[in-house]
């Protein structure tokens, strides 16, 4: 019975050691969450989310479109935000995820509205990125939000 229960714990550490995503994958999932918070896809996001990953990770237009379709059926599966943000967490310092953050909030605001829930969903992530309150609002306040 133990050597059943160990195996079992095995097998599911080593599936979870095989679900790591990307860093371009994990960032792009966190961005299409945001955009898709508000539950409009608006054009202006779409637009902003592809200029932010194409710049970000020096893709193609292909490259950009590929991970952005990938992130989107990542982001549709996921039942957390932690999957993604632990991803970050592992490969990026704090100035890194500054950053990521700062890309939130420029895509949340591309349609020139900010909604709560908007909001909310930077601020979950942000806590999930081990980020100090002073560092979300020095990233919002970096883009010119107030």
């Amino acid at each position: 019975m133990l050597s059943i229960l160990k195996k079992l714990i095995s097998d599911i550490e080593q599936d979870h050691q095989t679900d790591q995503y990307s860093i371009e994958a994990a960032c792009t999932a966190l961005l299409c969450e945001v955009m898709r918070a508000d539950g409009h896809l608006d054009a202006e996001e779409k637009s902003k989310l592809n200029e932010i990953i194409s710049d970000k990770f020096s893709l193609t237009a292909q490259e950009t479109a590929e991970i952005i379709e990938e992130s989107m059926a990542l982001s549709d599966q996921a039942i957390d935000l932690y999957q993604f943000t632990s991803v970050i967490n592992q490969h990026y310092n704090t100035e890194q995820r500054i950053e990521v953050v700062k890309l939130l909030w420029q895509l949340a605001y591309a349609d020139q509205e900010l909604a709560a829930i908007e909001q909310h969903t930077i601020r979950k992530i942000s806590d999930l990125l081990h980020l100090r309150h002073s560092e979300y609002i020095q990233a919002k306040q970096a883009i010119g939000l107030p």
